[in-house]
């Protein structure tokens, strides 16, 4: 008797069915590449949180602006979860060298623009790579930065602070009720933990602060405040796109 497999759900990645020829009858003059992670996030939610969480901002953008929407890194830099079980990291060396490769190939192909969609804060690197890409020819931004993210939180009237609300909490729980409500396992409505001093994480790690690998208040999530989050950083995009390439081809889908 066959096992019954569990069904991967689709990310909302670049259309399975897209052609070399879709992208030359539509093409764009920015290029979007969403970053997760391999983590662990509590008991509740997956490894591929990070992941899910940068395709859903990722295809909201592209749903509203012109833009080449890429697969997605799925792997980076979570050593400060190393305590886990499951979690899988690369070095940030390695990812900077991925980004600037994926950034040469498309430059290569005509597309100068890249905006990197930053699902975990641990990648750390990513600005610098943002920083020195005006040495490479091919003009960057990190989305969503500090300001997209407050704008987004205050419209989705999202209650714990962006501090206390680090990991698997209010706001990554209710993108994922949101977009992809059956990852999300039962037990997200007790698990709040709150451990706002932590100054010396990138020295001890996740594992001196939380047990759970919970930093936040998952009880406050919902469905409705991920759609709202989606939404306000799907508008907050346009500034971005207003400044990488300001006589876009096709302007707002």
């Amino acid at each position: 008797m066959s096992v019954p497999q569990p069904r991967i759900p689709a990310l909302g990645m670049l259309p399975l069915d897209t052609t070399t020829e879709d992208v030359r009858r539509a093409p764009a003059d920015v290029a979007i590449l969403p970053i997760g992670s391999f983590e662990q996030h509590g008991p509740f939610l997956p490894l591929m949180t990070d992941t899910v969480v940068a395709c859903a901002i990722a295809r909201e953008v592209a749903a509203a602006h012109p833009v080449h929407l890429l697969p997605p890194v799925t792997i980076s830099c979570s050593h400060e979860h190393a305590g886990w079980p499951g979690t899988v990291s690369i070095s940030a060396v390695t990812l900077c060298a991925v980004v600037r490769d994926i950034a040469g190939s498309l430059r290569r192909s005509g597309i100068e623009n890249l905006v990197l969609i930053n699902g975990h804060g641990g990648n750390y690197v990513l600005r610098n790579v943002v920083q020195e890409s005006a040495d490479t020819g091919t003009r960057m931004a990190l989305f969503p930065g500090p300001d997209d993210w407050r704008t987004a939180r205050e419209r989705a009237g999202v209650l714990t602070s962006s501090h206390s609300d680090m990991h698997a909490g209010e706001v990554e729980t209710s993108i994922l009720l949101h977009d992809h409500p059956e990852l999300v396992r039962p037990g997200y409505e007790t698990a709040d933990l709150i451990a706002d001093d932590r100054k010396h994480l990138l020295s001890l790690g996740m594992r001196a602060y939380t047990e759970s690998g919970v930093i936040g208040r998952p009880s406050r999530a919902s469905a409705e405040k991920g759609k709202l989050l989606l939404a306000a950083l799907a508008e907050s995009f346009g500034a971005y796109l207003s400044l990488l390439a300001p006589a876009s081809r096709h302007g707002a889908r």
